[in-house]
């Protein structure tokens, strides 16, 4: 236990061991993730569980003693995505009355942070009423990964700690040698990222313009910035949800001359017929991470999962030792 105790000059705090002891709790929504991730730090998950009734409402209960302790919850907001986000919150303020002395929600994917802005009359900004309930229930600071708008970080007037998973995945990318590579961003306001990715990669990049209408999850791509012609295009996003964007995308790229097209996202959200849509277009395999589950339907062989929990790991090393998340991601200064 490192807990409050004197230094030998005059009674005062070591404030470095005055966190307590590190304890990572398992939300319904992560279950398997979470357990990689005490995994990579060497550390048993806490007992916990929760309990959701017949009529709907959940109950969730922490099994030991937190009291003091440096804790992080692990709860993604996705499908069922309501249900998930308010396991959250009775996490956090179940943590909060149990004493303990620091509460990080860890949230793989927060699907709330598509809903940044005022753009029309009379609609809710839904991030900022998510950031305001996260804090209210008594959470000291926020561990996510690829927001959606990662200037949503500013509804939080606590820390925000915004992973990528970009170097997972270009670390797995590089082992494949692929020839010829080019980046493709999926629209001018991913251009940053994407290049982000090309750096990695040491490749070119392209930019698609697709255009969404309404607020469905349909968009239609219209053109592709840059040449691929006899070039192996990975499509880069931070998430898919139908999987439509992707195949448009590749389908346009195909007929700008691509051979081989690739596709990797952070989040693979994966609505109903999203995988057989993804089989059944030209794309040679899509790579996602593990922060969502469980999978509404399986993944077919074109899917293939990268984890990313060894580096959610690490950030939580970091936080609990106060050391710096950002020097996990040397290439940010590039940017």
């Amino acid at each position: 236990m490192t807990g409050l105790h004197p230094t030998s000059s005059a009674g005062s705090f070591n404030m470095e061991s005055s966190r307590g002891d590190l304890a990572i709790l398992a939300g319904s929504g992560n279950p398997k993730f979470a357990k990689r991730i005490a995994n990579s730090l060497g550390v048993n998950l806490a007992p916990c569980e929760a309990q959701i009734f017949s009529e709907g409402n959940v109950f969730v209960r922490i099994l030991e003693n937190v009291r003091g302790r440096d804790t992080f919850v692990i709860q993604g907001v996705h499908r069922p995505v309501n249900d998930n986000f308010v396991e959250l919150l009775f996490w956090i303020d179940a943590l909060k009355r149990a004493s303990a002395s620091q509460i990080t929600a860890v949230i793989p994917y927060f699907s709330y942070a598509k809903g940044d802005k005022k753009d029309e009359p009379r609609v809710s900004i839904r991030a900022r009423v998510c950031a305001d309930a996260i804090e209210a229930a008594g959470a000291d600071r926020v561990l996510t990964m690829d927001l959606h708008s990662p200037q949503i970080q500013g509804f939080f007037s606590v820390p925000v700690d915004h992973l990528y998973a970009r170097s997972v995945i270009c670390d797995h990318i590089k082992l494949l040698n692929i020839p010829n590579l080019v980046i493709c961003s999926p629209d001018v306001g991913f251009a940053k990222s994407a290049s982000a990715f090309a750096n990695l990669l040491g490749v070119p990049v392209v930019i698609g313009n697709k255009q969404r209408k309404d607020h469905t999850e349909r968009a239609q791509v219209l053109e592709v910035i840059g040449s691929v012609d006899g070039c192996n295009v990975l499509m880069v996003d931070d998430f898919t949800i139908t999987g439509g964007s992707l195949v448009s995308m590749a389908d346009v790229l195909k007929s700008r001359g691509a051979k081989d097209i690739y596709a990797a996202v952070s989040h693979g959200v994966f609505s109903k017929g999203a995988v057989a849509r993804i089989e059944q277009s030209c794309i040679k395999r899509l790579y996602v991470t593990d922060t969502i589950e469980p999978e509404l339907e399986p993944h077919g062989p074109r899917i293939e999962v990268i984890s990313v929990a060894p580096l959610f790991a690490q950030a939580i090393r970091s936080i609990h030792d106060r050391t710096s998340v950002s020097m996990l991601f040397p290439d940010l200064k590039a940017l």
